[in-house]
């Protein structure tokens, strides 16, 4: 069963289609709960958080404070982390359960999955840039946290969780699960694609290639992780 942990700042706009891509799951009893995080937003997030029956909590806005908070007030064994810009593909839940019932059982030395990175625009750029995210995936077992992460509460606790860093927070948490423990399922994550189309797609993903080298020799910049879906 598992618990949905949705960081949010600012995210009206996006946050309605995240959540009813959840719905199916809930209806079977996949998803037993939704936990929305807030980082302080002064738009109507909460109030649609609040309709959709989602669990409300405040934190700081920074996503690996918010991703940490969700997940301290989580009532069961998975846990699903997942941008609130970001639309599960239609039976997500299937391939999920799957995956979960082999890592339960033992039959699975995987014992975390991320999805498949998917962006919501038509053109080259968008494809060329999921074609490199699924080379990366596939040579490095490193997701982006906009593929979303569903894992065992163990494990997660285990890894020490959620860690408050300024950014990366995804790449921090997944480094201490351990990259070869990912399996990237089929099912897309498909994230909005608009901060890509405002900043231009080059631009855009080499500025996050940079940050995440940067991350990795431990020279990143010191500043705010906020949620996608909302201010930047």
């Amino acid at each position: 069963m598992i618990s949905v942990v949705i960081p949010t700042l600012n995210a009206e706009a996006t946050l309605p289609a995240t959540l009813t891509a959840l719905v199916p799951a809930a209806l079977e009893g996949l998803v037993r709960e939704v936990i929305v995080v807030d980082g302080g937003s002064k738009d109507r997030t909460r109030e649609i958080a609040d309709q959709a029956g989602a669990e409300l909590l405040t934190a700081p806005p920074n996503r690996g404070a918010q991703m940490g908070a969700g997940a301290h007030a989580a009532r069961h064994p998975w846990l699903l982390f997942l941008n609130a810009d970001t639309v599960l593909d239609a039976g997500w839940e299937r391939e999920a359960s799957h995956f979960m019932g082999r890592v339960d059982s033992g039959a699975s030395r995987r014992t975390a999955a991320a999805f498949r990175f998917a962006l919501d625009d038509d053109g080259i750029a968008p494809r060329a840039l999921e074609g490199l995210v699924r080379l990366r995936c596939a040579m490095l077992r490193l997701p982006y946290g906009e593929q979303g992460l569903l894992i065992p509460r163990s494990v997660y606790d285990k890894a020490g969780g959620h860690r408050a860093v300024p950014l990366m927070d995804d790449l921090d948490l997944v480094r201490r699960v351990g990259l070869r423990r990912v399996k990237v399922l089929r099912a897309r994550a498909v994230s909005n694609a608009a901060r890509y189309r405002r900043d231009g797609y080059i631009r855009r993903a080499l500025g996050n290639e940079a940050q995440r080298i940067l991350y990795s020799l431990n020279l990143a910049p010191a500043r705010t992780s906020q949620p996608p879906g909302g201010d930047q």
